[in-house]
């Protein structure tokens, strides 16, 4: 295999390889990279068995090949080179070294076999559509700050995507929770989309689709009740759905909540932010004092201190007092794009639904706490 590619295109596959292999593994072909060159262009596989990501390249194939070779080692030599650079990568398949050289540079790296990489198997998916990135990017970004990290419920840690009935007609649903708190994001249902299987995407995969998300155009999305595939012309990310069953969200989406609390969403996760640092507690709990049109957060560590710091609002209803843990507060407001939080609280010992605005797109629910 000999090639030449230009520095910025290897980089680009290079971290995304990079950001799938994981740092400790036991068995050595893993922290791989498997680099396959044919026709008038290149591809890079990566994979820790749970997700595998493909990524095509433009490049001048001298001569057709394969090879792997360690992943991290060659995103940082890749990396630490000068801009504009055009870099060739060799292997003669006999020596167990790739070369690569790129000006006065000149590195070595140690290789393994191409047919000891592990590849993916490829499943029949039951659903095929095409959804704009920005769409998807939206349902995946504003729904995994609620993804459980607690191991023993392994069903929460990931967002399920599925097709629902949502507030303007079928949609295609993101949701995340952990207990704690609760996001579900709705975007028109696309077409082909409609006998969609409900499937848990795993937090790792929601990452990695973050950065394949941050361009515009089309992407090409997979289903089975194994797999999810996404695909764009150059990258396509496959990854396993976590095997369990979601539990039924709806129950815990309040129904009945009246009393509505209007709030610049900016002003109130600054205001958030400035109370809790007082408190040195991991649970940072932030009380919420509402009365008419005006609402006073307040936080108490007998330890440390003591904050208050009072907003204007639009609120109407009967006096209310209720506590949050202060990051959860914090992160649900931050999701909000519009200039306006709406809250809908019952009593201080109910879940509270938080919507943007009007939006019915974009519900949250966060459990209360005592302060």
């Amino acid at each position: 295999m000999k090639i030449s590619i230009e520095r910025s295109a290897l980089l680009k596959a290079m971290s995304r390889a990079q950001s799938v292999v994981e740092r400790r593994n036991t068995i050595p072909i893993l922290a791989n990279v498997l680099i396959e060159a044919e026709g008038d262009g290149i591809s890079f596989r990566a994979t820790d068995l749970d997700i595998e990501i493909i990524d095509k390249s433009d490049a001048m194939v001298l001569q057709a090949g394969a090879t792997t070779v360690g992943a991290h080692t060659l995103h940082d030599i890749v990396r630490k080179l000068p801009d504009g650079a055009m870099v060739e990568l060799s292997d003669d398949g006999s020596s167990g070294r790739l070369e690569i050289r790129a000006g006065r540079s000149n590195f070595s790296l140690a290789t393994l076999p191409r047919e000891d990489f592990p590849v993916m198997a490829s499943a029949e998916y039951d659903c095929n559509f095409a959804v704009d990135a920005e769409v998807l990017n939206r349902l995946f970004d504003k729904s995994k700050f609620a993804i459980s990290t607690e191991e023993t419920r392994y069903y929460l840690n990931g967002v399920y995507m599925h097709a629902a009935d949502g507030a303007e007609g079928r949609a295609l649903r993101c949701v995340a929770t952990d207990g704690h708190r609760l996001a579900r994001i709705d975007a028109p249902l696309p077409q082909g989309a409609d006998n969609l299987p409900g499937v848990i995407v795993p937090r790792k995969t929601v990452l990695e689709l973050g950065k394949l998300l941050a361009g515009d155009g089309q992407i090409a999305v997979s289903v089975s009740e194994t797999k999810i595939r996404f695909a764009t012309p150059e990258v396509t990310l496959t990854s396993k759905v976590i095997d369990g069953s979601f539990p039924d969200y709806s129950r815990v989406i309040p129904q009945g909540n009246t009393k509505r609390l209007e709030v610049d969403a900016a002003e109130f996760a600054k205001a958030v932010d400035r109370v809790s640092t007082v408190s040195s507690e991991r649970s940072r709990a932030v009380k919420l004092v509402l009365d008419e049109d005006r609402l006073v957060l307040s936080v108490n560590a007998p330890d440390s201190g003591a904050a208050e710091e009072e907003l204007a609002v639009a609120y109407g209803d009967e006096n209310l007092e209720i506590g949050f843990n202060a990051k959860y507060l914090q992160e649900i407001a931050d999701q909000v794009d519009r200039e306006n939080a709406v809250f809908l609280f019952n009593s201080a010992g109910d879940p509270t639904l938080m919507r943007e605005g009007n939006d019915e797109s974009a519900v949250y629910v966060v459990m209360p706490m005592r302060v």
